[in-house]
């Protein structure tokens, strides 16, 4: 019990010194700027996320239009090319009389 308790003191401590480390960061100068800061990246990471996130509906959507289009190119036979029609035979002129 008394390792349990002075385990228990030790992070009464540490939670009363990080309120004052705390309290001290708005003191400093540039620190409102670091805060700033930090918060930006959480925010734009957040968002990283929230796009990431929707990549993989997307590559789903992409794996099956695929499927279907290759299924679509299978189905239809290539169309034959038509036969090279013959120049029809000019009738030959009549003999003038």
């Amino acid at each position: 019990m008394a390792q349990k308790s002075s385990v228990e003191d030790l992070f009464a401590r540490l939670a009363a010194r990080g309120e004052d480390v705390i309290g001290r960061i708005n003191e400093m100068p540039g620190a409102a700027k670091l805060v700033e800061n930090a918060n930006q990246l959480k925010e734009r990471v957040d968002d990283l996320q929230k796009k990431v996130r929707g990549l993989d509906a997307l590559e789903r959507r992409v794996d099956s239009l695929e499927k279907k289009v290759d299924e679509l190119s299978k189905a239809s036979k290539p169309a034959r090319k038509p036969a090279p029609k013959r120049a029809a035979a000019k009738p030959k002129p009549k003999p003038k009389s």
